[in-house]
């Protein structure tokens, strides 16, 4: 009887193995209901979740994991008197634990940081400052710390949208799949900044093609490689529009403009994020002000052209941030002026999303990462 109730448990486990847990980490706006950096253990198996931790933190408006996943680094977005008030703070992570040891923190040279990212070789650190339309480059020492900053670049121009482009706007920093190449999209100037990227000193210059030129007052946001590093999307806060790149080397060329927003729906879009399926599917973005929509589009695996599928409601206000958990079944969207992390469940079939009716009650969530349990 012994033996049979063992071979029956091991049959189980067998056809219902334990689903795979990782952790959430979220970034916030800190005042209000939230204190900084929150982790969860998310279960992809149900979509259940529970909080495991926090660090008390200012404004870790965006967050990057390391490629080793030992290390956290979260901006602060502050501002200072004299254009350099903004900072990067870097922290150790406990797998076992699930908890955040502050080690150090270190300037970004301007004001406003909103992106962050760790290049492939972890050696350096790369942050995008917002209203003073600059990004700097910071070493990352053995321990997981930061440096100093050794590169710091200043974009200069404006837009025709006035209230919005009045100076450069540096929004994101995204390295080539290959390590080579950082794509910088200013929402100010209406350009994708192109730098070669040296990970052996952490320089940059600019790349034989320095720039792909936006559609003026359109706002370039966050920018994304498809899987396969044929094709690239960029998201346009302004006008509410993915392009569409064909991806070579460095370089970019365009070939597709289209919107985000639903059929008929007029009103200021206020694209916020943009993020493929792990299966290279489909392409999602979100639209925040009065839409606050999910934008889904299939990705035609011949040319990189997206067709829309559907808009799905956030259920919530203000989508800043959104992400897929690492098992691609669920996309949970980061609704910042709801105070709340909304679940979906995904359809890897059709694309579409439905709402789980699960939330994660957090302040001001205004980025998601991801980091395995084991």
């Amino acid at each position: 009887m012994k033996n049979f109730i063992i071979t029956a448990i091991a049959s189980i486990a067998l056809f219902f193995p334990p689903a795979k847990e990782n952790y959430l980490i979220v970034g916030t706006y800190t005042g209000g209901k939230s204190e900084g950096v929150y982790v969860y253990k998310f279960n992809s198996g149900d979509g259940s979740f529970k909080e495991v931790s926090h660090v008390k933190t200012s404004n870790p408006s965006f967050v990057a994991v390391s490629p080793n996943e030992k290390f956290v680094y979260a901006v602060h977005e502050d501002a200072a008197s004299n254009g350099k008030g903004g900072e990067i703070s870097a922290f150790s992570f406990n797998k076992k634990t699930g908890t955040l040891t502050y080690l150090n923190e270190k300037p970004t040279e301007g004001d406003h940081p909103c992106y962050v990212i760790e290049d492939k070789t972890a050696k350096w650190v790369i942050a995008a400052n917002y209203s003073s339309g600059s990004l700097s480059v910071l070493p990352v020492k053995t321990d997981g710390s930061l440096g100093k900053p050794t590169t710091t670049i200043q974009h200069q121009g404006s837009g025709i949208v006035k209230d919005r482009q009045a100076g450069p706007h540096v929004h994101c920093t995204v390295l080539s799949p290959d390590n080579r190449f950082l794509f910088v999209a200013d929402l100010g100037i209406d350009k994708v900044m192109i730098y070669s990227f040296n990970a052996a000193t952490g320089k940059l210059s600019p790349a034989k093609i320095p720039f792909a030129k936006t559609v003026d007052g359109s706002g370039p946001r966050h920018f994304i490689f498809h899987p396969n590093n044929k094709y690239a999307y960029l998201v346009e806060e302004l006008s509410g529009t993915v392009e569409t790149y064909q991806y070579n080397n460095g370089a970019l060329k365009n070939i597709q403009r289209i919107s985000t927003m639903p059929a008929g729906d007029t009103s200021f879009p206020g694209s916020a994020d943009i993020h493929i399926s792990p299966d290279g599917k489909f392409l999602y973005a979100s639209n925040r002000s009065t839409s606050n929509t999910i934008a889904i589009f299939k990705i035609n695996p011949a040319d990189g052209k997206l067709t829309i599928v559907g808009h799905q409601s956030t259920m919530g206000k203000t989508p800043r941030n959104f992400n897929f958990d690492p098992s691609g079944d669920y996309l949970l969207v980061a609704n910042q002026n709801d105070d709340q992390v909304v679940i979906f469940k995904r359809d890897k079939a059709t694309g579409l999303l439905t709402d789980t009716g699960k939330r994660i009650d957090v302040g001001k969530p205004v980025c998601l990462k991801w980091i395995s349990a084991n």
